[in-house]
């Protein structure tokens, strides 16, 4: 469409100046005295034409001429240029793959072709961050070959090129990756220093996170991980397993750094109502606070989410739920007593809670009792140590029965003979 307007353009010019022309009958009378020349008025709007033409070709021509010093120095520069964006891609790539020491020269080599061009008055675009991200190659180079004295100077000279606000994403990188160098060092603390200084904004990305995380962990500070940990698990930077997974173990670090009842109750209140309920974190906490000991009931009292869902535990969880009752069974109130009777009523082949519910009889003297829920689970439980608790039970009402040869056998089984 615009090729057919252009077109219809063209044709109204030459129709317009052939009309113009053909037709036109004016003359131009110039008068040289004594000599007088009539020249039509075609022929001298052509001349005009021309000479317009002629003159602005020889402006230009002129213009071409004196700017030829400046187009050298412009493509020199240009050259320069090139052979230093060159020189940083071969460090970055240099250090992609592995090749440490070739990365370190070459990140060198960009920050002398940088001076050379700022000294001789062709400071490039971005200057102060070109140089930071070289010196950070190099810095990382310098790392990963060990050289930590290298490494610092790199690092000090790179913050130094990026106290302008059009930079500053470059200096969040380079204060992360100080943070990552310290982890590697094993200098949790100043891993911590480093990541302060980031804005807030920046403080909560991902990768800050996930390297605060793991500066948290190495200096065992237990509850600042598990708050990080929670900005990641909501960021989604974890799937939900690892995510459960990890949120799990630093719970319970955060439960082992309690050394008495009034910490543990402290760090406890601390979780989040969804930890709370994670079978590993409630389980360990019971044992904590029996270890400790603390108030059995609360430790049952903490135990009560994970044993109304006990249904959806594995063998191992429900073993391990099993050990931390029986570690309280001597303060075993009426309540408790009557859950573990219906879940064994409900699952009487269940062994796990036949073995539950009759040491719960053993301890309330309940003998006849015991003695028939204990053969039964002895005869069908698979983990060893329940197993063998079974049996030393079993030997323990033998004897109050004065029963020496069902004792002896009972022994012997416990000791897996």
């Amino acid at each position: 469409m615009r090729a057919a307007l252009w077109l219809l353009a063209l044709f109204g010019i030459a129709v317009a100046g052939a009309l113009f022309a053909g037709n036109n009958q004016g003359t131009v009378t110039l008068f040289w005295p004594p000599y007088r020349v009539d020249v039509s008025l075609n022929l001298v709007v052509l001349l005009l034409v021309a000479a317009f033409v002629f003159l602005h070709a020889a402006l230009r021509a002129l213009s071409a001429l004196f700017d030829l010093p400046r187009q050298a120095l412009r493509w020199r520069t240009q050259q320069k240029e090139r052979t230093l964006y060159a020189s940083l891609l071969d460090a970055l790539s240099h250090m992609l793959a592995g090749r440490f020491i070739r990365a370190r020269k070459s990140a060198e080599a960009v920050l002398q072709q940088e001076g050379s061009l700022t000294a001789s008055g062709q400071k490039p675009a971005n200057a102060g961050q070109l140089r930071a991200i070289a010196h950070l190659l190099a810095a990382e180079s310098a790392h990963a070959l060990q050289d930590r004295a290298g490494r610092e100077d790199h690092l000090k000279q790179a913050l130094e090129h990026v106290q302008a606000r059009d930079a500053q994403e470059t200096r969040e990188g380079a204060l992360m990756r100080a943070a990552r160098w310290s982890l590697d060092d094993r200098e949790p603390e100043s891993a911590m220093q480093w990541l302060k200084g980031l804005p807030q904004g920046a403080a909560r990305r991902t990768l800050s996170l996930r390297t605060r995380l793991k500066a948290s962990r190495q200096a065992g500070q237990a509850r600042e991980a598990l708050e990080t940990a929670r900005l990641l698990a909501k960021h989604h930077a974890f799937s939900p397993v690892a995510a459960r997974s990890i949120v799990r173990g630093l719970a319970i670090d955060l439960l082992n750094g309690a050394y008495d009842v009034a910490q543990l109750q402290r760090a406890w209140s601390l979780l989040e109502p969804a930890e709370r309920t994670i079978p590993e974190v409630a389980i360990h906490a019971s044992q904590r606070l029996l270890f400790l000991r603390g108030d059995a009931h609360l430790a049952r009292d903490w135990l009560l989410p994970v044993w109304e869902a006990q249904s959806e535990l594995g063998d191992a969880l429900r073993v391990k739920l099993v050990c931390a009752l029986e570690e309280g069974l001597g303060a075993l109130d009426a309540g408790w007593l009557a859950r573990i009777e219906a879940a064994q009523k409900a699952n009487p082949r269940d062994a796990t809670l036949q073995y539950l519910a009759g040491m719960a009889c053993m301890k309330r003297q309940l003998w006849g009792k015991a003695q028939q829920l204990l053969t039964q689970a002895a005869l069908g439980l698979q983990d060893a140590g329940l197993h063998r608790n079974a049996w030393r039970a079993l030997a323990e009402l033998a004897e109050q029965r004065s029963d020496e040869s069902a004792a002896a056998q009972a022994w012997k089984r416990a000791a897996g003979e």
